[in-house]
This record gives structure tokens, C-alpha cells and sequence, in this order.
């Protein structure tokens, strides 16, 4: 028997606590930007929201749609999108990523640990 097969007998029993699921995958398309994404991902995890984004130093960040891809297979639940127009007027596009009928929203950064804190609520 394998270890991925034992693995998943011992998830199905209860034995194995799977990894708590992720609540957001940061987007990043404006390097520029970091030190603001940055620091709104911190304040999210301080406010209990768990979150994921991709860095590498060969490629960049690399495209858009490959960090969506990236996001999608995190199991994120929803995808923060900082781009350039966001970044110029202090906002964060939030699309859902397991909800097909929700659609995506814009919230301004300064409110986006109380929105998401409010969101998690009702998972």
C-alpha cells in the first residue's frame, strides 16, 4: 500500500488533521507595489486571515494568468488583485474563487482586514 493511500485512509479516520483551508491568494501585477501589498497581507494575518502569495526572484511575479493559476490550485477561496488601477486609488479587487454565482467586489485597503474578517464569518 502507499503512503499517499495510508495518508488518505488516516484523513478519512480522523487521525490526520488536513491543512486548514486558504482564505486568500494575494495577486500581484505592479512590482512597484510591494511594500503596500505587503503590508495589507500583514494586517491580514494579524486579523486572522490566512494568506498566500507568490514571490520568486528568476521570474518576477510572473503573469497574471499564472499567478491565477497558482491561486486556483492553493485553494484559496478568494483572489486579492492589486494592479495598477487599484494601487491609484487605494483599493483591492477581491474575486471569488470556489463560488461561481459571487461576483467579484472592489474594497478600499483601509477597510479590506474588517470586510475580509466579516466575510470569514460566514465560511
Amino acid at each position: 500500500m502507499g503512503v499517499d493511500r495510508v495518508l488518505e485512509l488516516a484523513k478519512a479516520a480522523g487521525l490526520v488533521n488536513s491543512a486548514p483551508a486558504l482564505d486568500v491568494y494575494a495577486i500581484v501585477t505592479e512590482p512597484s507595489a510591494m511594500p503596500l501589498v505587503l503590508s495589507t497581507l500583514q494586517s491580514l494575518r494579524i486579523a486572522g486571515v490566512s494568506v498566500q502569495m507568490h514571490t520568486s526572484t528568476s521570474d518576477g511575479m510572473g503573469s497574471m494568468k499564472s499567478q491565477f493559476k497558482r491561486a486556483d490550485v492553493s485553494g484559496a477561496r478568494y483572489a486579492l488583485i492589486f494592479g495598477a488601477d487599484e494601487i491609484k486609488t487605494g483599493q483591492v479587487t477581491i474575486k471569488p474563487l470556489r463560488e461561481s454565482a459571487a461576483q467579484q467586489t472592489t474594497q478600499p485597503l483601509s477597510n479590506l482586514a474588517s470586510w475580509m474578517t466579516t466575510l470569514q464569518s460566514s465560511f
